[in-house]
């Protein structure tokens, strides 16, 4: 007999404690999913226009057979040399520029972000960090001391400062000088750092800032940034966590479009497409300065099984076209939610590329003052409706749209006719 939804929450309260969130008002339990539907314990489907980790699809078969060949072979550590592993590792380095060529695996986002961190510090011998307002990138405790989304900007450690996020929209700076302005802020931000005594080890930074609501950074704030840093001792991480992957449509990775190449990116969530793949993608120089000190290895890291995943789920991105579906799905998408602007004066602004897009909800598109409350509501009436999505930003007022790379314009054609009847519903 199926628990209920009660059962399972009083039981997971004892076990797994209060720390824990759970989605929505009236949690789901989720037993199935396929391609960009999941299935609740009475069998009802919702469609997923919310989780980037499933990358191609939830339980995609390709990635499923990969996986099950693999593990009934052998699943070993990096300490043994193995096929899989390397031809994995040159795959995904071969989406890089060439400067770009030597792999750190980790098992998540969180490791890669330390690693990067790691690397940086080692080879400047800075301990300093920049980072932005409203920032997520992990949750060891060093990455965690910099994810100002959770710790106030009162208790970050005296080695890390920040900077306002490049918003255009919301942010402090929106007019044509918008870059420079923000640019002043790290050249500030190394200035503070040496005068504190740790120099500059590294600028973080999300290419799209998903917990600061979505934001996109003007152009060239990525390059000048980096050469103020870079000028500083410092080196650049582009945290791709969320945003890679061919997700924007454009490129394949974020910062392609910005005319940077960053010295250290950092990926993991839809790496392995459910599996824990995560990497550090950076310079050789840097690798061997850390090797000279210090060996690195990973139990779980880099293993043939997730590695296979991650392999099966680029070949799928690439026979597939993923990256032109997102685009021009994307760009669909983009165009209908403007219509719906139309006829909802709640929407203030539509933003983002592909399949990463933000719908800000405001009460006064005047004042574009946040509609934490209706955004909450329209989450809500959205998966009561059958479309799972999510909320974001400081003020909690954007509604996410983050689908699986293999989001049709019949999907999206579901998901904004949900959006308008919920809207309609709840405003």
């Amino acid at each position: 007999m199926t628990p209920t939804n009660a059962e399972l929450i009083a039981r997971r309260n004892k076990v797994l404690g209060p720390a824990y969130r759970l989605f929505y008002d009236e949690p789901l339990h989720i037993v199935r999913g396929e391609d960009v539907w999941l299935f609740d314990a009475d069998g009802r489907k919702y469609l997923d226009t919310y989780n980037n980790v499933p990358h191609v699809g939830h339980s995609h078969p390709d990635v499923v057979a990969a996986v099950t060949a693999q593990i009934a072979k052998v699943n070993i550590h990096t300490r043994y040399l193995h096929e899989t592993i390397l031809d994995y590792a040159e795959r995904l380095t071969a989406t890089f520029e060439p400067a770009l060529d030597t792999v750190h695996f980790g098992c998540s986002g969180t490791e890669a972000n330390e690693m990067a961190l790691r690397l940086a510090r080692t080879h400047t011998g800075n301990k300093g960090v920049i980072v932005t307002e409203c920032a997520y990138h992990g949750h060891s405790q060093s990455i965690y001391e910099i994810s100002t989304r959770d710790v106030p900007v009162s208790a970050l450690p005296d080695y890390v400062v920040t900077i306002p996020a490049p918003d255009t929209l919301r942010g402090r700076y929106r007019g044509a000088n918008a870059t420079d302005q923000y640019v002043r802020h790290v050249e500030e931000a190394v200035a503070t750092l040496t005068a504190r005594g740790h120099g500059v080890a590294a600028l973080i930074i999300d290419t799209i800032q998903s917990s600061g609501g979505t934001v996109i950074a003007p152009p060239g704030f990525y390059a000048k940034a980096a050469a103020v840093v870079r000028a500083a001792g410092g080196l650049f991480i582009a945290d791709e966590v969320q945003a890679g992957f061919a997700r924007i449509g454009t490129k394949f990775w974020v910062y392609q479009d910005h005319d940077v190449v960053p010295d250290f990116v950092t990926m993991g969530k839809p790496m392995g497409n459910g599996m824990p793949l995560a990497a550090c993608v950076t310079q050789r120089a840097y690798v061997e300065t850390f090797a000279k000190a210090n060996k690195y290895f990973n139990t779980f890291a880099g293993i043939p099984v997730t590695t296979a995943a991650g392999l099966a789920m680029l070949e799928v991105i690439e026979r597939d076209g993923l990256q032109a579906n997102a685009l021009a799905v994307g760009q669909y998408m983009t165009g209908k939610l403007q219509a719906l602007a139309e006829r909802h004066a709640v929407i203030g602004d539509i933003r983002g590329s592909g399949f990463f897009i933000g719908l800000d909800l405001v009460t006064d598109r005047a004042t574009m003052a946040p509609a934490t409350a209706l955004t909450a509501r329209l989450v809500n009436g959205m998966k009561e409706r059958g479309v799972l999505s999510g909320a974001i930003g400081p003020a909690m007022n954007i509604l996410k749209i983050r689908p699986p790379m293999t989001f049709t314009r019949a999907h999206a054609d579901l998901m904004l006719g949900v959006i308008n009847e919920t809207l309609t519903a709840v405003s």
